[in-house]
């Protein structure tokens, strides 16, 4: 359990980072209008779904 907690822990600080960095992907939908903003990360929510996948999909395999 506590090697599964750290090896959520870490993919959680690497998605993380990317998402500072990279940002929004283009796919993403933003509605902006006034000071209001609306941020629907669609693209970005798949990516990280496929690589959460196949990430546990390996893990998986090892044990």
């Amino acid at each position: 359990m506590g090697k599964m907690l750290m090896v959520t822990g870490i993919i959680l600080l690497i998605i993380g980072a990317l998402w500072h960095f990279v940002g929004k992907l283009p796919g993403d939908i933003v509605f902006k209008k006034g000071n209001t903003t609306i941020y629907f990360p669609i693209v970005t929510s798949i990516v990280i779904s496929i690589i959460l996948s196949l990430i546990f999909y390996i893990i998986g395999r090892f044990k």
